[in-house]
C-alpha cells in the first residue's frame, strides 16, 4: 500500500460559469403598517414548541 504523493496536483481548468462574474440585486419589498405579521416557518415553530417543553 502507498501513501498519498508529496507532488502537487497539476492545474486545471475551472467548470463552465464558476468563474463568472456575478451583479447583485437588491430585492426590497414594501409592506404596510397595517399588514398582519408574517406566520413563522416550521423550523421556528419547532424551535419555539421545543423550548417550551425545556422550560416546565
Amino acid at each position: 500500500m502507498t501513501g498519498p504523493s508529496s507532488g502537487p496536483r497539476g492545474e486545471h481548468a475551472p467548470a463552465p460559469g464558476v468563474t463568472w462574474q456575478t451583479e447583485l440585486v437588491r430585492t426590497e419589498q414594501l409592506v404596510n403598517d397595517d399588514a398582519p405579521d408574517p406566520q413563522p416557518n416550521r423550523a421556528t415553530r419547532r424551535a419555539l414548541k421545543r423550548a417550551a417543553r425545556r422550560n416546565r
